[in-house]
C-alpha cells in the first residue's frame, strides 16, 4: 500500500524538509516499510509530498502506532493537507515491465449496489 501526504508548509522550506526527513527516517525503521521519498513540486515551491510504500495496510497502521513515530513523524504528518492519503496498490509494473495486479482488500465494498 502507498501513503501520499501533501503539504503546503508555512515558514522556511529548509526547516520543513529537515523535519520531514526525520519523519521519513523513523518510518523507514518500522517493519513492513518498503520505501519512501520526500519531494517538492517543480511548479510550486510551496507544495511538497511525502510518499511511503508499505508491505500491507496492517504494517502501515502498526508503523504509525510506534512510539518513535508518534514522537517524530506525527507532528509532521499532522500538517498534511486534508485529502485522502492511504491507497491500495492494485497494479504495479516491475523493472522488467511485468504487470502485477493485486485484488482489492475492499473487493466486496467495490461492487455496485443493486
Amino acid at each position: 500500500m502507498i501513503a501520499i501526504f501533501q503539504f503546503r508548509p508555512a515558514g522556511e522550506p529548509g526547516g520543513f524538509a529537515e523535519q520531514a526527513e526525520s519523519a521519513l527516517s523513523v518510518l523507514a525503521a518500522r517493519p513492513g516499510f518498503v520505501r519512501g521519498s520526500l519531494g517538492r513540486s517543480t511548479d510550486d515551491e510551496q507544495a511538497w509530498v511525502l510518499l511511503t510504500e508499505w508491505e500491507s495496510v496492517g504494517a502501515y497502521r502498526r508503523g504509525l502506532g510506534a512510539y518513535d513515530v508518534k514522537l517524530t513523524a506525527t507532528p509532521v504528518l499532522s500538517q498534511a493537507l486534508d485529502v485522502p492519503s492511504a491507497f491500495e496498490t492494485l497494479v504495479r509494473i516491475d523493472e522488467q515491465g511485468t504487470v502485477i495486479r493485486t485484488a482489492s482488500d475492499r473487493a466486496s465494498a467495490d461492487r455496485p449496489v443493486g
